[in-house]
């Protein structure tokens, strides 16, 4: 099931969230960043700042009261940023992703908003491969990768983000 986080669920997204991203537990999927990022991929206190903005979505996907995929959605201008998107490591190639992004495409609908819009990092081939199976394009626009405390490249490659989009209507 497909419901709206609560701060509730900020600790149980925090655990979900960094371990499909980082550490030994991402590698289990194959949407690991463990190859190129160590750090965290967020914190609970991100992760509630985020809940506690009229602005954005956190999207989970329950089953068996326990969240096993989540998606972050942001009202931008004309567009919905899509973000976070995020399934438990063991159950990746499940299916929970792709119904993830319809859910998006439906929260788009609903706002009036165009097209979604979203970055992932140039050098995760295989993940660009999917959102294009998916309905995304490659705008061919670029932004840089935020280097911080929390995320902290480990890649010998330099590290940007290319921008995607799909259009609803």
């Amino acid at each position: 099931m497909i419901t709206k986080a609560t701060l509730e669920d900020v600790s149980r997204l925090n655990t979900l969230i960094n371990s499909a991203y980082r550490g030994e537990s991402s590698k289990k999927g194959w949407t690991t960043e463990a190859n190129i990022l160590d750090g965290l991929r967020t914190t609970e206190e991100e992760l509630s700042e985020t809940i506690l903005n009229p602005k954005n979505t956190v999207l989970k996907f329950t089953e068996n009261n326990e969240i096993i995929g989540c998606v972050l959605l942001v009202e931008k201008e004309q567009q919905l940023y899509l973000g976070m998107l995020t399934v438990s490591p063991e159950l990746q190639n499940s299916g929970v992703g792709k119904k993830l992004l319809q859910q998006a495409d439906i929260h788009a609908q609903a706002l009036g908003l165009p097209k979604i819009i979203m970055t992932v990092i140039s050098v995760r081939d295989e993940l660009i491969a999917w959102y294009k199976r998916n309905g995304y394009e490659d705008t061919g626009a670029k932004e840089p990768f935020p280097a911080s405390d929390v995320h902290i490249p480990i890649s010998e490659e330099p590290l940007e983000f290319i921008v995607m989009e799909k259009i609803i209507y």
